[in-house]
């Protein structure tokens, strides 16, 4: 805990479950929280405003981003003030481009201008950033989020992708650079060390937080008696003497 307790990256829940949400925020080290529509959908929330207002009840004090789902700019703005209107510490998430894989440049740049705070998310590669920086306002606050494990798995390394884009952002000192989608607990750290502010987390991975420091001659010892009290559960069996008669018969 006390090396979780050094780190200079802030970490958030991402999910849309509510009550692991809210178990979540009695946590000191989750410092926010996110979600988006897919994973509303997995957790069976079919009212979308209902459900957000409902979080924000009861998570008023630290930034959750909740998505847009337009396709078309201006109803993607207009969803976007709407959301905005729902509390003072919501982040607007608006994805970098939309279907037609068309850059919603104009749109991050009117909203970042009117003081809105946005979360511009699905950001794969470092031209991305540099055009979402260059819309974003310098005085409004703003997450940029990279989404450094899908990265990872199209066999690229993103820990150097990541370290240039805090570089890239930073001639925004409001904007923040956020490691999206990580794949292990080491992607906290790696986040950490390369300078990104924050890095949303899912539950899987937030639950081995207890790892953190374990160690690893007690870890291989637990794991090796996991090996063996499950196979003595399950009933395995080897019939080591036919082998031995083959074995004296050869």
């Amino acid at each position: 805990m006390e090396r979780l307790s050094r780190l200079g990256v802030k970490i958030f829940a991402d999910g849309a479950d509510f009550d692991g949400i809210v178990a979540m925020h009695k946590n000191p080290l989750i410092k926010g929280f996110t979600t988006n529509p897919s994973l509303m959908r997995k957790a069976g929330v079919s009212d979308y405003e209902g459900f957000a207002r409902r979080l924000l009840a009861a998570v008023p004090d630290r930034p959750i981003s909740f998505e847009v789902f337009a396709d078309e700019p201006a109803e993607m703005m207009r969803q976007a003030e709407a959301i905005a209107s729902w509390g003072p510490n919501v982040n607007v998430k608006i994805p970098v481009t939309n279907t037609r894989r068309e850059f919603m440049g104009r749109v991050i740049e009117e909203l970042s201008e009117a003081g809105i705070a946005l979360n511009v998310t699905a950001v794969m590669t470092l031209p991305q950033v540099r055009q979402i920086g260059a819309c974003l306002a310098p005085g409004t606050p703003a997450i940029v989020s990279v989404f450094a494990g899908r990265v990872a798995d199209t066999g690229i390394d993103p820990v150097p992708v990541m370290r240039e884009a805090v570089s890239i952002l930073a001639d925004r000192p409001k904007a923040e650079l956020l490691w999206a989608s990580p794949r292990e607990l080491l992607n906290i750290f790696q986040a950490d060390e390369v300078g990104c502010h924050i890095i949303t987390v899912t539950h899987d991975v937030l639950a081995k937080l207890g790892l953190v420091g374990k160690d690893l001659d007690r870890y291989s010892l637990e794991t090796v008696e996991m090996f063996y009290r499950d196979a003595v559960a399950a009933g395995f069996a080897i019939d080591t003497g036919r082998q031995a008669a083959r074995t004296a018969a050869e």
